[in-house]
């Protein structure tokens, strides 16, 4: 009787593979890195069949690890990196080029010469997302403006765009689709029709039409025998972009319900339900999935430096040797110390959008020193948080009840607690890690049937807020006040 879940979580840095059992059990886990192609023009791509290979090659790692029969999987979740662009030959399979990295800004003139045009505010009507070359639709441009494979191929209806979990599925499946998530995030999806949308298609060159089906999130987008790897084929049931998957691995199934997840940087969302709602406050609106037939909307923002400031603190300071030794010297720093860093190294992400902007260590007195920096780059994190929730808050007149939090700095009690201070909310960890790749198990196994609704994979850890309203208020005056100084 089959009764393994397989979930891939095909992120940015590698590609890993988890396999849970009937009850929600995490029984193994697996890794590999792929290159990151980044050249003198600072242009980053990854080499998507390394990427298929890798899939493959993790999935078996996975299932040895756990000891299982392979012929017990009963099917597949792929979680995926968002915005990361893909461009293969339809006939071949093949790509004719390097995928696009969502961090890779090269797009940057297409952008500008298409918001010139004026389009730029049915864009962001349409879309819930101002034009960027993060997203893409700009990428796509930009491939068939400067690959001429690609605009050979598209003359004649023969070329696949698409985002990875729609390169894995096509891979993996055959089938040339995406679910609600990954289309929310190209910048082509119209999630208030819930379709491609023509007109913006147009304006970025692209032929809805050659552009892959939009899938429910926990529809069966095919079967799969792995390679060869299975004798029998299981059905891929559940995709969702990465943070999407987090959002419901925490089960924020409902209004209102928020996570964060602290990566490198870090994208908050919070559910709002079944209605389109436009952000006023810097934030962008998208789609976290289409399950059980229904539609559920979020609003994000997005971070470019929160884990990132803590390889600054030891890649480029030296301050430190590990990224574990923070806490203890946030804790040491000396409590009348006012030092505060606004880590805008490469500008300010929401709902600041200040893309000129820089970093800035200010407030510094005599008893600064390596302890009291170290914590103001922890607090940094916090407070770029804060004002994201904040903005939420304004925009929705939801209060978050909440904030439930995932990735590598949630290890550091010293940074949970001080983000629960300042926000004056409870904040819940998790003690597993994968969210995004619980979140694809669940709506596989959901899907097809293993598991019959929700269920709790992983225990969480709550942070009380402590922090008297003075002290909070004081410091988050004094973060305004560094802010103002950009």
């Amino acid at each position: 009787m089959a009764k393994y879940v397989l979930s891939v979580d095909q992120s940015t840095q590698g590609t890993k593979t988890l396999i849970f059992d009937e009850a929600g059990k995490m029984l193994a886990r697996a890794d590999l890195p792929h290159r990151q192609i980044v050249n003198d023009l600072g242009w980053v791509s990854h080499d998507p069949e390394e990427i298929y290979q890798n899939t493959l090659k993790v999935v078996r790692m996975a299932a040895e690890k756990a000891g299982i029969n392979p012929a017990e999987i009963a099917c597949m979740g792929i979680s995926n990196q968002r915005e990361t662009t893909v461009a293969w030959d339809k006939n071949t399979g093949k790509p004719v080029c390097d995928a696009i990295v969502w961090q890779c800004a090269r797009a940057a003139d297409v952008c500008e010469e298409i918001g010139k045009t004026g389009i730029g505010d049915l864009v962001r009507d349409h879309t819930g997302i101002p034009i960027s070359p993060y997203f893409p639709a700009a990428k796509m441009a930009w491939i068939l403006r400067n690959v001429s494979e690609a605009k050979t191929l598209a003359d004649k209806h023969q070329l696949c765009l698409g985002t990875v979990d729609a390169w894995l599925l096509w891979k993996l499946t055959g089938q040339y689709k995406t679910d609600y998530s990954n289309a929310s995030r190209t910048q082509l999806f119209n999630i208030r029709a819930l379709q491609w949308d023509k007109e913006i298609c147009a304006a970025f060159g692209i032929d809805a039409d050659d552009l892959p089906i939009v899938t429910d999130s926990d529809a069966v987008f095919g079967e799969t025998d792995l390679g060869g790897w299975l004798q029998r084929k299981i059905p891929i049931c559940g995709v969702l972009g990465d943070s999407h998957a987090a959002l419901f691995g925490h089960g924020c199934l409902g209004k209102g319900m928020t996570k964060a997840t602290y990566g490198t940087g870090s994208s908050i969302m919070m559910n709002i339900g079944p209605d389109f709602a436009a952000s006023q406050n810097g934030l962008v609106t998208s789609l976290a999935w289409k399950y059980k037939g229904r539609v559920s909307y979020v609003m994000e923002g997005n971070l470019n430096y929160t884990g990132a400031v803590i390889t600054w603190l030891k890649d480029s300071l030296g301050l430190i040797a590990s990224a574990g030794e923070t806490e203890t010297l946030a804790k040491a720093a000396h409590p009348a110390d006012t030092a505060c860093l606004v880590p805008a190294f490469t500008g300010l992400g929401a709902p600041y959008w200040k893309s000129d902007a820089r970093a800035i260590l200010c407030g510094m007195s005599r008893t600064t020193g390596k302890n009291e920096i170290v914590r103001a780059a922890l607090d940094s994190i916090a407070f770029q948080i804060h004002d994201v929730i904040a903005a939420m808050e304004k925009d929705t007149g939801i209060h978050v009840l909440v904030l439930r939090v995932d990735g590598g700095p949630t290890r550091n009690k010293y940074l949970m607690q001080f983000q629960s201070d300042i926000l004056n909310t409870p904040v819940s960890c998790p003690e597993a890690e994968e969210l995004s790749g619980i979140g694809a198990a669940m709506m596989a196994g959901i899907a097809y049937g293993l598991y019959q609704s929700y269920l709790n994979f992983t225990q969480y850890t709550t942070f009380v807020p402590v922090m008297d309203s003075s002290q909070r208020n004081e410091k988050l005056n004094n973060w305004q006040i560094a802010l103002s100084r950009l």
